[in-house]
This record gives C-alpha cells, structure tokens and sequence, in this order.
C-alpha cells in the first residue's frame, strides 16, 4: 500500500512540476483586440426606413421574376456548367476533407508494420567456419502500435472546429460566387434587351428620314423645294446605317458573353432570342433588416465562419503553452534466425504502454509568436468582418436611392418623349405641307432620337438596379442554409 501512494505522489508531482515549466512560457501582454459590430445597432438612412415594408425575402431563383423562360434557361446553365462555379465547387470539397483530416486527429489511431526478411549469408573468412557461413536465415517482425491523444487542453477539438469553421465559410464563399455568377448573366442579358431596344429606336430612325426623303423629292417634283433639300435629307442615312451595324455587332459581342459565362462556345449563344424582360413586380424591403442581414448575404456569412474560425484557432495556440499526453502502447513479436513457422507461432511476444509527454520549456518565442499572430488573424477577421457589414447596409441603401430617383427620372423622360414625339409628328407634317424647312424636321428628330434612348436606356437602368437589390439582399442565399452561430468574441 505505502508502494502505491509513493508512486500516485510520484506521477502528480510530474504533472506538477510539468505544469509549473510551461507556465514559465507565459501568455502576458498578448490578447486580441477586434470587436465584432452588433447589426442592429448600425444607424440605418432615410431610404432604407422608408422601404422597410414586411416583404418576403428574395427567393433562391430570383431572376425568374423578370418573367424571361429564356433568362430562366441560360442562368441554369450557367449555373451547371460555369468553370469558375467548378473551381469553388472543389475548393468546398477541398475544405471538407481537411475538416476529416482535422477530426481523425482525435480518434485512436492503429498501425501496423511487418517485415519478413530472408538471409543468405556468404561462404568466406568472414563467416565461416561457423553456422551462419552459406546458411539462409530469416529476419522476421510484425509489431501493431496504438496512439490515443488525450486532448486535455483542447486542442485537436479546436482545430478540428476551426477547419469545421473554414469549411462552412468556402460554402459560403462558393454561394457568394454563384450569386456574382447568377448577377452577371442577368446584367449581360439586361445589355442585350438594351441593345435590341436601341436598335428598334434606330432602325425607327432609319425609316423616319427615309419618309423625309421621300417627302423631299416630292416637294423638289412639285416645284416646292431644292436639291439641297433633298441632299441635306440624304445625309443622315449612311451614318444611322452604320450604327445599325455596330448595335449589330454588339448584340452579337453579348450573345458571345452569355455564352461564355455559361461555360458554352459562341455557337449556342448564336440561338439567343430578343429578351423580354419586365419588371411588374414592386420592389419593397422585408420588415426584418438588417437584423437578419447576417444570415441572408453570403458574403457576411462567410465573413462570420472566418471570424469564429480565427477565434478556434487562438485557443489552439494557448493549448500550444501546455504539455502534450497521449496514450501510447505497441503489440509485437519477431523471429531472428528461425524460419517461417517459428515467426508464427509467436513465441517472441513483446509489448508497452503509456503516456508520452510533451512539453515546452523553452522555445526562444516561438509559441508567444504564434500566439501575437492568431490574435492578429483574429484581429483583421473582425475587421473585414465589420466591413462587410456595414458595405452590406450601405449597399442596401445606395440603391433604394438610386431606384427612388430613376422611378422618378422615368416619368419625367417618359413625359418628355411623348412631348418629342408629338413636336416631331407636327413638324413632318408641316413639312410636308411645304410649310417649314428641313433643318426644324432634323433639329426635332435628333431630339426624339436622344429622349427615346435615354428612356429606353433609364428602363434597362431601373431593371438592373432591381438586380443589385437582389444581390444586396443575399440574392435568395436564405438563413436557412446557414448555422446560427455568431461569430466568437473574445475579451482577455
């Protein structure tokens, strides 16, 4: 009994005075310094309070509202087929299996090593005469080793929740980068509409000043007019030819751009139809921004796992200060000289166990080292954290804003056009009258040709601007595909 109690006192005073040395590598002065935003206490504008209607968030397939099969059918397939989607896709898989890698450090882990060597040892001065001069001999030993990482300072647990953290922020990431993905095909399709409606507006164009041609020659025939007249008439059409054939080309440029972001050759953008987009639907806010902000927009999720990833990994360095037990035995045996049925039979049994201990005494800085530079990780993962927070809101507000003022400018183009129309269709007619000249029919068609295009281009303006609310609101990312954690905050 007295044997006993020596040998427990023995083994606490080996924890103790292990305990005692890693304490001499202290942790003072190091501690992290970031402080994560509370959303809910961001101050909001005007535009974001007046929007705030109790709306539904925007749904994962969010471009359908547009009402376009044709944009419902090519963001599909860039969605399958996009290589950039392919890279994130395998960065995710990637950050899954160091996450295993990371969890296998935990378990017990079995190995296994046999060798069976035959020796045939040679007749000269050496070895002879004796047994082993021209004898075969075998060399035989299998041995299974066992290992257990007790973990008390947990560290393997955090390091395994920190590549658990990194995995959930490549999921997110990869979110963010098909939503960049999804965002650029409608833009693109939106530019293409815009071109089509450019190209109605200028072929319209083409057709007036071939009527005003046309009226021309009928008034130098009726003896009203000059050939100046009928040459100042032909003028402008070489020019407006040429930018039939440039909105040509760039219908064709974008067709290439669809396909290209599909993952497609420019043959299957070639079967690209005119788009025909609308935009029916009121645009309005959920009543719950920016509370759940932080679960809706993949780029703040993202930015939450790497905060309380960083913060995993300053407990992993705080464990580094403290001695490292693991459990350790081996199972063996081995045959020298004998044959194949003696290494069988076992006879050479050998085996051991117990704990094998780490620990550091000194290290010239390193571990405080380390330590300053998981803090200072830490540190720039709140800040980019903070950042993106408050650019998510900002954003948010910008194009409420922006989308106010273009509803506004479209009723003022559209009251301005209409009046352009009018002042044209007055002037044509007095024109060919023979009442006015043909500098008043020009100067009030270049005036139409501007109000149309600037409508027109205000339009694409107001869809695309729909489509960054959609981005700024998570794009359909939904809190229902992401955890509830918040991201770890540490005081020290």
């Amino acid at each position: 009994m007295p044997r006993r109690i020596s040998r427990e006192l023995k083994t606490l005073s080996v924890w103790a005075l292990s305990l005692a040395i890693s304490g001499c590598i202290g942790t003072g002065g190091i501690a992290p310094q970031g402080q994560a935003l509370d959303a809910n206490q961001l101050a909001t504008d005007e535009a974001i309070q007046q929007a705030v209607q109790d709306a539904h968030w925007p749904p994962a397939q969010w471009w359908r509202a547009y009402g376009d099969p044709q944009l419902d059918h090519w963001v599909d397939l860039a969605t399958r087929h996009s290589p950039s989607l392919a890279m994130a896709a395998a960065r995710v898989r990637e950050a899954r299996s160091m996450a295993g890698l990371a969890e296998s450090a935990e378990a017990l882990q079995i190995n296994s090593d046999t060798t069976l060597k035959r020796h045939n040892w040679p007749k000269d001065q050496f070895y002879g005469p004796g047994e082993l001069s021209g004898a075969n001999t075998w060399d035989n030993n299998s041995s299974l080793g066992l290992s257990y990482a007790l973990d008390l300072w947990g560290r393997e647990s955090n390091a395994t929740e920190r590549a658990v953290d990194l995995a959930h922020m490549s999921a997110a990431e990869a979110r963010q980068a098909q939503l960049e993905l999804q965002n650029n095909v409608v833009r693109a399709y939106i530019q293409l509409s815009l071109q089509y409606a450019n190209r109605d507006i200028v072929a319209a164009t083409l057709a007036q000043q071939q009527q005003i041609l046309d009226l021309a020659n009928k008034r130098l025939n009726a003896g009203i007019g000059t050939h100046f007249d009928v040459s100042q008439a032909e003028t402008p059409l070489p020019e407006t030819h040429r930018q039939l054939d440039a909105l040509d080309e760039a219908i064709a440029l974008s067709r290439n751009q669809l396909a290209a972001l599909a993952g497609m050759g420019p043959g299957q953008g070639a079967k690209l139809r005119r788009p025909s987009l609308s935009l029916a639907a009121p645009l309005a806010l959920p009543s719950s921004v920016p509370a759940q902000l932080l679960g809706q927009r993949p780029d703040v999720v993202a930015s939450r796992w790497q905060v309380a990833a960083q913060a995993r990994g300053i407990d992993v360095a705080h464990a580094g200060f403290y001695p490292n037990v693991d459990l350790v035995g081996s199972l063996g045996y081995m045959t020298t000289g004998g044959g194949m049925l003696e290494f069988l039979a076992g006879k050479k049994f050998n085996y051991s166990v117990g704990p094998a201990i780490t620990l550091p005494i000194f290290d010239g800085g390193r571990l405080r080292a380390d330590l300053d530079a998981r803090d200072a990780d830490y540190d720039l993962a709140v800040a980019q954290y903070n950042k993106t927070l408050v650019q998510a809101l900002g954003d948010i507000g910008n194009t409420l804003s922006q989308l106010r003022d273009t509803g506004r400018q479209i009723q003022a183009q559209q009251h301005a056009t209409d009046i352009a129309q009018q002042s044209y269709d007055t002037v044509v007619q007095r024109y060919g009258s023979g009442i006015g000249s043909y500098l008043d029919v020009l100067s009030i068609e270049q005036q139409l040709l501007q109000a149309q295009r600037q409508l027109a281009s205000l339009n694409a303006g107001q869809i695309t601007l729909s489509i960054q609310l959609m981005q700024a609101l998570g794009g359909g990312y939904g809190a229902s595909n992401v955890a509830s954690t918040t991201p770890a905050t540490r005081t020290e």
